[in-house]
């Protein structure tokens, strides 16, 4: 049986932290394609990251998201799903995450590697 990773509580996120954890471009890749998904309830799997990294990489990353606050890790089976805890970060820290994410949305790159189209990025509601 596996156990169910901890997870801060919202008044343990720390904004040193979030900033430090996003400052990593695999991560913020990871949470730039979370966000894409629209919801708090979105997930993914996360061998739906494979394309951006090994899987030992990824795991170190997914660990470090979620000890920040970022991510919320569920376990079902063998199987890990993750979901962005934008409600509890936005809670926290108004406007950070979405102002990062806007930030990130003009990047190529991160937007290549998240495997969203630029326009599709473009045109997303603003929040």
């Amino acid at each position: 049986m596996a156990r169910s990773p901890v997870h801060p509580t919202p008044e343990q996120i720390e904004l040193p932290m979030l900033l430090d954890c996003l400052s990593d471009p695999t991560r913020l890749v990871v949470v730039y394609r979370l966000a894409q998904l629209g919801t708090d309830e979105a997930e993914l799997q996360c061998g739906n990251f494979n394309a951006i990294g090994a899987k030992s990489n990824l795991t170190y990353h997914f660990a470090r998201l979620r000890e920040a606050g970022l991510i919320r890790t569920r376990v079902e089976g063998t199987g890990r799903y993750i979901s962005l805890r934008r409600k509890d970060v936005e809670m926290r820290f108004p406007g950070l995450l979405d102002s990062i994410l806007k930030a990130a949305a003009r990047d190529p790159v991160c937007v290549e590697l998240a495997g969203c189209s630029q326009s599709a990025a473009d045109g997303k509601k603003k929040r």
